[in-house]
């Protein structure tokens, strides 16, 4: 074994990388937990083996070529799930095309080219695009609903209006901060809440969605920002759906479609 797979290399690729993987695994099975104990089953093949990163691919590609064996290994087993969220999501979950959730979430959160995703997946390039078709048709005809932006930059939330409106969802409002969110959702409960982190004021979306999931109990929530690795710490409870500015129309379409098909959210203390 060369000197590139020491466990000391290893160790620099999980600081580096780990945040992603767990971005992924958490969206996949709808469950921090769930989505922590197949990264941390990853690592643990890992310390055993690895060879895969003497196989001339990148890390992050090879980082989750190893997830993906074991995920396949166990069958991409569906369960009942660990609360009323979890249940939810994977009742969903049964209702996909295998393998076009992970293509999807793969291209679009992870931003994976194609002959990556092939090459995680252990495919080809044309079965990957035909299930990023599948994946996309599947998700924005099942469900539809209302919309809460949270954001202060008005060019931003303008285009992810523009988004959300062309996918067929109602925009329930924008709030620019904290108050205006919190009201917002008072007049109007939405389905899903899109929201930044830092707003106009100074305040905190994730304050500003975690007092509206308080007073109106689960809802779906994407985070919008452009540090996506502060997030994705494993200190404390995370969102399941977390896209990085800059971020492009394919982005937000998937997460809002797989926000609303799959129902997962978790608040987020910080």
């Amino acid at each position: 074994m060369s000197s590139d797979a020491s466990p000391q290399f290893l160790s620099q690729i999980v600081a580096d990388l780990l945040p992603y993987l767990r971005r992924y695994a958490r969206a996949l099975t709808g469950s921090q937990k769930s989505g922590d104990s197949y990264a941390a089953a990853t690592l643990e093949a890992l310390l055993v083996d690895r060879s895969v990163f003497e196989q001339g691919l990148s890390h992050k590609v090879a980082l989750f070529h190893s997830f993906h064996q074991i995920w396949t290994s166990l069958g991409a087993p569906v369960s009942d799930g660990d609360n009323s969220l979890s249940e939810v999501a994977q009742r969903h979950l049964r209702r996909l095309t295998p393998n076009t959730r992970e293509v999807l979430l793969l291209r679009t959160i992870e931003e994976f080219s194609v002959s990556e995703i092939a090459q995680i997946m252990g495919t080809d390039e044309d079965e990957v695009k035909h299930l990023l078709s599948i994946a996309m048709t599947e998700m924005e005809s099942s469900i539809s609903g209302r919309v809460m932006v949270i954001e202060d930059e008005a060019i931003i939330a303008l285009d992810l209006q523009s988004i959300i409106a062309d996918m067929g969802h109602q925009i329930t409002g924008v709030a620019r901060t904290h108050k205006d969110a919190v009201e917002l959702s008072r007049r109007e409960l939405p389905s899903l809440i899109l929201s930044d982190i830092q707003l106009a004021d100074g305040s905190s979306g994730i304050d500003a969605v975690n007092d509206i999931l308080k007073a109106a109990g689960d809802i779906p929530v994407i985070f919008i920002t452009a540090f996506p690795e502060r997030l994705l710490t494993g200190e404390r409870p995370e969102p399941a759906f977390v896209i990085t500015k800059p971020y492009s129309e394919e982005q937000v379409r998937s997460a809002v479609s797989q926000a609303m098909f799959f129902s997962s959210t978790e608040t987020l203390v910080i």
